[in-house]
């Protein structure tokens, strides 16, 4: 019979092929059957299925998942593929349509693509005759009388929930009621179709927890499970074969990574008021764990904060109630949405507020950190430099280096800003802040020669912003030209740090000499205590050509350390690059 069932499942492909041209890629769907969080388990199964079937493929699925599937085929004729070796317990009873928009790369075969390739016939076995010949349905657990008694024991939520994973599997498209009308029945009897059983329209208790099974695979393979936290004062579902818990710094309940996606759960519990709720809003978006990009959402005692890059996609909510903040963050590895998704939807539908929040002097010999916040990371830029003020509105002169393949370019920390000019050959840049800035100071450039040997002062966050303020060193003008006589380069005899590249070089006036020029990249290392500047000329002709006027210095009088310190405070502005 196996052979018989075979033959008819060919001969059908086969028939299909010459239509197969016209089908959208809409049509072109998978049928996965297992999945894998080893690339090398993967791979031996891919083979092992290999040797029994045809059109065994292997893609990457996200989130460090790797799946087998079958095809690619028409909807049509996958519903038969599937039916066929599920009779012939070929492949897992829970295997399932896939779409090739939750594919990623391909692992197997190796050296083929296929996601770009039509749907395929399998191999003809050249057996037309058996062509009208039906795979036998599998023998219902009940019979319809007693399935439709069993279905009466359902309530209003799990007929919807059976319309939903209907829904999900691309059998139903009617309104989610709870009521088993013709539309429902007749979804119901094309899924009994495809996964084999007699067509009845009517599912058994045994089908319906396959359904279920179906629709909730995604949340079987991660161990949803409702954990109830009573330190914080919450109950909710939780991946628990992906995260466990760790520890309690306020206002969070740590539930790391356990298994192997890389997923974290943080639960929020604090007293407070709208204040404390507005504050945390705030905290939360200068961790590394809220990426820079997604939607941000606060009103009067609630917030939503998403966050995706670097790898991971976040969620955080939370509320205020009777002088309680409660919420989750949830944690997840891009490239697995849907997914995510699911996941993302249960702890949401499930989050319930208990009695009592986390005690805020809990933790209290956690490890302190200035760059951790409760136990987690802050957001850092890649690097910052120093930057210079060259006009009113709060344009920065910075370096070429300071601004280069930045998603995000900040001035102190708190300022967005936009790259306005960039000159490789003079490694200066311009940038913009977003909104308008009024900055104390403004350089204003030397227009006459300095004299060699002169005093000269750098202003700088030499320490990349940790100290909060920029710092002066002072020097001595070593040369008017560069080591190879350039004439828009000045060299200093001063021992610079990296993050003061950008930053003002001063002399005793005040006035501005040049902006100090970045380390030379690669493997050149200047001698210790030399550096080098763009001097004034450079800096004035850039401006004029992004048409800023340059102010020129007016100052005879030699400026006091006091007022040197303010002068050089007010025109520095510390410039970072976020990624």
């Amino acid at each position: 019979m196996t052979r018989l069932i075979a033959a008819f499942l060919f001969v059908i492909a086969s028939w299909t092929g010459p239509t197969m041209a016209q089908q959208s890629s809409q049509d072109i769907v998978w049928i996965q059957i297992e999945a894998h969080p080893s690339l090398r388990d993967a791979q031996a199964r891919a083979q092992i299925y290999s040797q029994a079937l045809a059109d065994v493929t292997g893609f990457s699925l996200g989130g460090n998942w790797y799946g087998i599937l079958l095809g690619p085929y028409t909807r049509e004729d996958a519903q038969r593929v599937l039916q066929v070796y599920r009779l012939e317990r070929q492949i897992p009873r829970d295997s399932f349509i896939s779409q090739s928009s939750n594919l990623r790369q391909q692992f197997w075969p190796v050296g083929e693509n296929l996601l770009s390739r039509n749907p395929i016939a399998a191999p003809s076995s050249g057996a037309g005759t058996i062509a009208t010949l039906q795979p036998d349905p599998e023998p219902s657990d009940e019979t319809p009388s007693q399935a439709r008694r069993s279905e009466q024991g359902l309530n209003g939520n799990e007929r919807k929930a059976l319309q939903i994973a209907l829904q999900a599997g691309g059998f139903y498209t009617a309104a989610i009621d709870g009521s088993f009308g013709r539309g429902t029945r007749a979804s119901m009897a094309d899924w009994q179709a495809a996964n084999g059983f007699e067509q009845t329209g009517i599912l058994t208790t045994k089908q319906r927890q396959i359904l279920m099974d179906q629709y909730n695979a995604p949340l079987i393979s991660v161990g949803m499970s409702r954990i109830r936290d009573d330190k914080a004062g919450i109950e909710m579902q939780l991946p628990t074969k992906e995260v466990r818990f760790s520890h309690y710094e306020p206002p969070f309940a740590h539930y790391p990574t356990s298994g192997s996606l890389g997923a974290r759960v943080l639960m929020i519990s604090q007293p407070g008021d709208q204040t404390t709720l507005f504050g945390l809003f705030d905290i939360l978006q200068t961790l590394e764990i809220i990426p820079l990009e997604g939607q941000r959402e606060r009103k009067s005692d609630s917030f939503v904060i998403e966050g995706r890059g670097n790898g991971i996609v976040s969620y955080t909510q939370a509320a205020l109630k009777g002088g309680e903040i409660k919420g989750f963050t949830l944690i997840w590895p891009a490239g697995d949405e849907e997914r995510r998704s699911r996941i993302l939807t249960e702890m949401k539908a499930s989050f319930t507020r208990l009695d009592g929040v986390l005690d805020p002097a809990a933790g209290a010999d956690a490890e302190q950190r200035i760059d951790l916040v409760s136990g987690l990371q802050v957001r850092k830029p890649r690097l910052s430099r120093s930057g210079t003020f060259v006009d009113g509105q709060g344009t920065v002169v910075t370096t070429v280096d300071a601004v280069q393949n930045c998603t995000r370019i900040t001035l102190n920390s708190d300022f967005q800003a936009e790259l306005v000019a960039s000159d490789a050959s003079t490694g200066l840049a311009l940038v913009r802040p977003v909104e308008r800035l009024a900055p104390m100071e403004v350089a204003q450039l030397r227009a006459s020669s300095p004299l060699l040997q002169s005093e000269v002062a750098v202003a700088g966050f030499s320490y990349e912003g940790i100290l909060g303020a920029p710092t002066l060193t002072y020097g001595t003008l070593s040369d008017l030209r560069g080591l190879r006589g350039e004439t828009g380069v000045t060299r200093l005899a001063l021992a610079a740090q990296p993050g003061d590249a950008g930053g003002p070089v001063l002399d005793a006036n005040g006035a501005v000499l040049g902006i100090l020029a970045a380390a030379p990249a690669g493997t050149q290392q200047l001698p210790q205590g030399v550096s080098f500047a763009a001097n004034a000329d450079t800096l004035r002709a850039l401006l004029q050509q992004a048409g800023i006027a340059a102010q020129d210095s007016r100052e005879a009088n030699t400026l006091s350390p006091d007022a040197m310190t303010r002068l050089a405070t007010g025109m520095t502005v510390l410039v970072s690059c976020w990624d």
